[in-house]
């Protein structure tokens, strides 16, 4: 009797299937189709908001106009005269010769860096004092001495106008002897 029963319910969940198939077809179907239809949606949503800047792309000068105000020239404030600093390097002499420019874009700040131009170099004559004679003669240590000498003149700067008006600073020459 179990026998009986345990083959009428394989029987009736064949029939299930079988009947079944072509209903489960079709929600797959359309669950496909709906996913695909909301696919498109998303694309053409997308597409449309991206387009609402096409306006923009067909004229970049007028866009850029409106980003990026123009840039002043770049003035360049040579220090005069040169720094020359002696090392002592296992009992010998060493010597660090550097000319340095100012890069700064604003041409009134040009007589506040006359001005303090006493506080700006002594900054600098410590600064370079302070250096290590072996790290100088690497690339990575003469960017690390230009980039402390910018700090250090934004900093006296700072300290007496209120602004770091310095941009760069750039070595012209240094040599090492």
């Amino acid at each position: 009797m179990a026998e009986d029963e345990l083959e009428n319910t394989e029987e009736e969940a064949g029939q299930e299937d079988a009947g079944s198939k072509p209903g489960n077809k079709k929600k797959l179907i359309i669950l496909v189709v709906i996913l695909l239809l909301l696919i498109a949606g998303s694309v053409a949503a997308t597409l449309w908001v991206l387009s609402g800047s096409s306006d923009e792309e067909a004229d970049p000068e007028a866009s850029e106009a409106v980003e990026q105000p123009e840039r002043e020239a770049a003035i360049y404030f040579p220090l005069k005269p040169e720094f020359i600093t002696s090392f002592e390097v296992r009992g010998r002499q060493r010597f660090m010769q550097v000319e340095m420019n100012l890069m700064l874009r604003d041409n009134t700040a040009v007589s506040d860096i006359e001005l303090h131009m006493p506080a700006i170099r002594n900054a600098l004559v410590i600064l370079l004092r302070g250096q290590i004679y072996a790290e100088l003669q690497t690339p990575e240590g003469k960017e690390l001495l230009r980039q402390q000498a910018l700090n250090t003149v934004q900093e006296v700067l700072v300290a007496e106008t209120g602004e770091p008006v310095i941009e760069q600073v750039l070595f012209t020459n240094l040599v090492l002897q």
